[in-house]
């Protein structure tokens, strides 16, 4: 009977299982949710003839096949550009490193926006919606909007009601497009943003919910439409569609990525601390 030997585990395997088993993780998440799951059914049937070709040596198929790997590699670098690009732009937004190990811990938090803004922004889309005024509005969040603001037309002005409402007035200059919120200001107007080609998004959605859905998909913004038709008030955000929310639901949504209750919470945390070391101390 062998001896059996002692595993020599070191902390760099457990390392390695750990950032493998992220990557498989995040390799299976893309390819469920975008049109890879379908390529990869038809990519799995073709390595099934291969191997009855290699079962049956059918050399010439199998000549064919060698000679082919190459520009095969190639060919899913181009068909899956877009989906590639999705993938790094979505893993840099996790902010990994950042979450471990924090570079700016002693930086106060600031909200994004104000709650005027947030007033103002509630106030113009359901005036519109009571009107059927189409419109899309993109708050920018951490990632910076610059080139789709490139796009446009720059306004760089302070946030209010009327302005929203001026500029998708319909048969004025700046109706058509989106406008880009950045903090409390409108950077630009008539911006054109990416329309999703998510082939599950219902038919009847429009172009600015597409294109809502687009610009959610490969930033952090946080988009509002407001339909041309129906006058119904929709909110994308990472790729998803919230249709027919009401003001409270809007106002809420918009609160919860102002980062204002973040931080009034952490003040609350910090302030009973600071309380209970005092009575500690008494």
């Amino acid at each position: 009977m062998t001896d059996l030997k002692p595993l020599n585990l070191k902390l760099t395997d457990f390392v390695e299982v750990l950032i493998l088993a992220f990557l498989i993780y995040e390799i299976l998440v893309w390819i469920k949710n975008t049109r890879a799951w379908i390529l990869l059914k038809g990519f799995i049937l073709l390595m099934l003839f291969i191997l009855m070709a290699l079962i049956f040596r059918m050399d010439t198929i199998l000549f064919i096949v060698g000679k082919s790997v190459n520009a095969g590699i190639i060919a899913l670098v181009v068909i899956f550009q877009p989906e590639l690009r999705k993938a790094l732009e979505q893993l840099g937004q996790k902010n990994v490193i950042a979450n471990i190990v924090s570079f700016d811990s002693n930086k106060e938090p600031s909200e994004r926006f104000s709650d005027r803004t947030i007033n103002e922004v509630v106030k113009a889309c359901f005036e519109m919606g009571k009107v059927k005024t189409g419109a899309l509005i993109v708050i920018a969040m951490d990632i910076p909007l610059t080139e789709y603001e490139r796009t446009g037309i720059v306004i760089d002005s302070a946030i209010s009601s009327q302005l929203i409402l001026n500029i998708f007035e319909h048969n004025t200059p700046l109706h058509d497009g989106a406008v880009i919120m950045c903090g409390d200001r409108i950077t630009a107007a008539t911006c054109y943003l990416p329309l999703s080609d998510n082939m599950e998004l219902s038919k009847e959605l429009g172009t600015r919910h597409r294109a809502a859905i687009g610009i959610s998909e490969v930033t952090d913004s946080f988009t509002i439409v407001v339909s041309e038709e129906t006058g119904a008030v929709s909110v994308a955000q990472g790729g998803r569609l919230w249709r027919n929310v009401d003001q409270d639901v809007l106002k809420k949504r918009l609160v919860e990525i102002q980062g204002k209750e973040a931080e009034s919470r952490r003040f609350r945390l910090w302030k009973g601390r600071h309380r209970d070391e005092r009575k500690a101390g008494q």
